[in-house]
């Protein structure tokens, strides 16, 4: 009897606190929310960022405020939204770099990416390309990984700079041909487009929009994808997982929110991502980008990033790569 009338309280109070957390996240958002971009202003990121946020403004009727929190590859960002308060009124938008920081940042990291976050959407996705300069004598996948295949050295390949998804994607391209090749880090991706430009290297993996002058003036000549499937940038080119299966590097943008936060505020978010994405002026954004929107589940994202964590861990460690 004791135990009873013990437990009895508590079970009100918690009613009442649930109750109360309910009828919270029923009203949200009853504030400004903050979306934490871990990168610079004026990057595709932000750009982006900015663009879904003024769209979820208009919708919710509250602002939705970017917040830029750049350095360390979008670590600090990362950690500022993974310390926040859960209640839907941080998010954070970030791309394909953390999955990448996971193992090449790994004593720098202080959150954990599978559990200090609750997942909200994969937003889009952008192939990087395949690209050789015109003096060198391939003009398909296949004559490429003959070329490579008879040659002692392989390739020189360019790349955007240690631990980025262009030279994650240079050394899965060796790894999976067995070549050589020897990989040579630039500044960026234009830096690099422009060394495969003007010859200093004969191929780079690349984004689409770092190419485009040079594609358009045909210094560079554009071979494949690293989309699982073809791009409807340029369905023609076909992907690298068609050559070698499990060869996918795209570099994609998602949303989270800290662990824990109630689920009818993830599913709003959720829901207000994806009515942006269909706005005209995100839709005409991401063509000149290059952009594919996904607009997944939270359950969709989940599996990507496990699937992305552990692939490019094996990539990484296969390749002993060391960030400075």
């Amino acid at each position: 009897m004791q135990h009873t009338g013990f437990a009895g309280p508590i079970t009100l109070s918690l009613m009442l606190t649930l109750g109360w957390a309910g009828n919270a996240a029923a009203a949200y958002p009853e504030k400004p929310v903050r979306l934490i971009v871990p990168f610079a202003t004026g990057g595709g990121t932000d750009l982006q960022g900015r663009l879904i946020a003024d769209r979820m403004r208009q919708s919710l009727g509250q602002p939705v405020l970017v917040e830029n929190r750049p350095g360390a590859g979008g670590l600090i960002g990362a950690e500022v939204a993974a310390k926040s308060a859960p209640d839907g009124y941080t998010v954070l938008m970030t791309t394909a770099s953390v999955a990448l920081n996971v193992t090449l940042q790994k004593q720098a990291m202080r959150f954990d990416l599978l559990k200090d976050f609750d997942p909200v959407t994969w937003v889009a996705s952008s192939p990087l390309v395949v690209a050789v300069h015109p003096s060198v004598p391939a003009r398909s996948v296949k004559e490429l990984l003959t070329l490579v295949k008879a040659s002692s050295r392989g390739l020189n390949i360019g790349a955007n700079g240690a631990g980025t998804t262009s030279h994650i994607s240079a050394e899965m391209f060796k790894q999976y041909t067995k070549s050589k090749s020897e990989i040579i880090q630039y500044k960026g991706g234009g830096p690099s487009a422009v060394g495969l430009a003007t010859g200093e290297v004969d191929m780079v993996i690349n984004t689409p929009t770092s190419f485009m002058p040079h594609i358009k003036a045909n210094r560079v000549r554009p071979l494949a994808v690293t989309t699982e499937k073809p791009s409807s940038w340029n369905p023609d080119l076909p992907p690298m997982n068609n050559f070698f299966p499990g060869f996918v590097t795209d570099q994609w943008y998602i949303v989270l929110v800290p662990a824990k936060t109630p689920a009818i505020v993830v599913s709003t978010l959720n829901a207000q991502v994806k009515k942006a994405l269909e706005a005209k002026e995100v839709i005409d954004f991401y063509r000149r980008e290059v952009l594919d929107p996904v607009a997944s589940t939270p359950e969709e994202l989940t599996a990507l990033l496990k699937r992305e964590v552990a692939k490019y861990a094996e990539v990484i460690t296969k390749a002993g790569i060391k960030t400075q």
